[in-house]
């Protein structure tokens, strides 16, 4: 069975030029992290504020953290001060919030918009429709302290490829649309969050530049 070390440098072999690999790393001990850092693993994903904050400090500090899962307004303070990344900005109160903890510590915040495309209504996320009027009535034009910068969204959990392919396909459209339009400034607005362990090379077809694998690295999750 191939190390955790070979699998990541088997992924990088795979993906193509500009797509990265984010490390889905939850509910797996930071030993298997590390494991996967000196593979040369940078990018990794935690879904879970508490679990985020124990880990980041026994890892070195060239650890991109990216906070991928469902995020409570709550919780915001505490991955702050960590975070490179949050994929799942699914509200405006939610960016109302972290523009607000973001000022509280002076820094900026990468984030991205997160789409619900998906046929399972406990996905959450912004609808595509609902995304380009709020984009269009200027209401991701205020923030100071966030930087918009891209998308994200999860496919329906299926075997149906086809539906899958249109899903992804409809974010992309989605991407575009923001990018043609001049929402957000096109120097910064790059990137799609898509495709997991079981969908990531349909992802990577249809335009992803981030891909989130978790079980193919680190197998099952362990607590």
């Amino acid at each position: 069975m191939p190390s955790i070390a070979e699998k990541i440098k088997e992924l990088h072999n795979q993906l193509p030029a500009g797509v990265s690999l984010v490390a889905v790393s939850k509910y797996h001990p930071v030993e298997q992290l590390q494991e996967a850092y000196s593979a040369g693993q940078r990018l990794f994903g935690e879904s879970h504020a508490q679990e985020l904050v124990v880990k980041a400090p026994a890892m070195p500090a060239d650890v991109q953290w990216h906070f991928i899962g469902h995020l409570q307004r709550n919780k915001v303070r505490a991955i702050m001060p960590i975070v490179t990344m949050i994929h799942s900005v699914d509200s405006i109160r939610l960016l109302n919030t972290i523009e607000k903890e973001a000022q509280r510590i002076g820094r900026e915040v990468d984030v991205l918009l997160q789409l619900h495309v998906a046929q399972e209504e406990a996905k959450s996320g912004f609808g595509i429709d609902e995304l380009i009027l709020l984009a269009r009535e200027g209401a991701f034009q205020t923030y100071e302290h966030v930087r918009f910068r891209g998308l994200m969204a999860m496919a329906t959990f299926t075997d149906d490829t086809s539906v899958i392919e249109a899903e992804f396909a409809s974010v992309a459209e989605t991407f575009s649309t923001l990018r043609e339009e001049w929402h957000f400034p096109l120097e910064t607005f790059t990137e799609i969050s898509m495709g997991m362990s079981d969908d990531w090379p349909l992802a990577v077809e249809k335009g992803a530049t981030l891909v989130r694998i978790g079980t193919d690295i680190f197998g099952p999750r362990q607590y």
